[in-house]
Parts: C-alpha cells; structure tokens; sequence
C-alpha cells in the first residue's frame, strides 16, 4: 500500500473524488503543509498556521498508480488559482502536493508538466515535502457520503463528480 497527500481546494470534495477511483482504499482529510502542530478546523479557517485542506489517500500501486491519481487531481480542482476554489477562498484551500519520497516528487513534477499543458494560466500547485499530516476532527470524515443532500455538496461536490465522471 502506497500513500500521497493532495490538497486542492475544500477537503470534501477531494475525499469524494478519490474515494470513487478503483485502486484506493482509504482516503482521510487532514491538514498538512503548515507551520503549527495540531491544528483544527477552527485554526485553519483563521488562515494563519500554514496548512491546507488536504486529504492522505492510500492506494494499490498495482491496481492504480501515481501518475493516474496526480492527473485526476489535476482535473479536480483548478491549479491555476492561488489560494482559492471558487468561493472557497484563503490560503488553507491552496493546490498542494506533498510527497513522501524523492520517487513521488518526481512523479508530481511530471504530473505537473503534463497538466500545464491543458491550462491556460501558469499551475501554482505548491510542490514540498511532506512534515506531519493531521487528521481533521471526525465530522469531516466521509463528508459527502453522509451528506449528499447538503447544499455545499449537491452545488460544489457533485458536480465535480459528474464533469469526472464519478457519480454514482
């Protein structure tokens, strides 16, 4: 089992993404990227500790690989926009890869070099190291599943889903 940390806008709608891929199996929103040590959802949302919304997810490398997980990612979000997703805007909602190995940074280069090529402005995604990945507070878990009626997700979530072709 393989794992990578993404961020790219809200966290639920990554998770909703990702979980729909065959090949992954688990994926947990967390936050990652920053300076502070524990933060919450609260912390996060004054945009000061550095981190983003991001989601861990955990997949077989044999039944999905990297590079089709990064180009998903690439079309889920928009990685042209610094520190926004639509109307969710500060630096906690920022395009962010954050890899594990030397391995992973060269396949998120790669992943970000295909990826400009279909954008017209010029990527920001935040390529750096992974420190430490947070889990954010439970009720962020699995968010969309359990709340598919939710306005956030049926205006911002699901349509993402059905342009990728993941709703179910």
């Amino acid at each position: 089992m393989s794992h990578i940390i993404l961020g790219g806008g809200c966290f639920w709608c990554l998770e909703a993404v990702f979980q729909r891929l065959p090949g992954v199996e688990a994926v947990r929103s967390g936050y990652a990227g920053g300076h502070t040590s524990y933060p919450t959802y609260t912390d996060i949302c004054r945009g000061d500790t550095g981190h983003a919304e991001v989601v861990d997810i955990h997949f077989e490398p044999h039944r999905i690989g990297l590079d089709e997980l990064l180009d998903v990612f690439f079309l889920a979000h928009d990685p042209t926009t610094a520190n926004r997703q639509g109307n969710d805007i500060g630096p906690q909602y920022r395009s962010i890869i954050l890899f594990g190995d030397q391995g992973q940074k060269a396949a998120a280069e790669a992943a970000m070099a295909r990826a400009q090529k279909y954008y017209a402005g010029t990527l920001v995604t935040e390529l750096k190291a992974l420190q430490a990945f947070y889990a954010a507070e439970s009720e962020h878990h699995d968010y969309f599943n359990r709340h598919p009626s939710q306005p956030y997700c049926q205006w911002v979530i699901q349509p993402k889903l059905n342009k990728l072709q993941l709703a179910e």
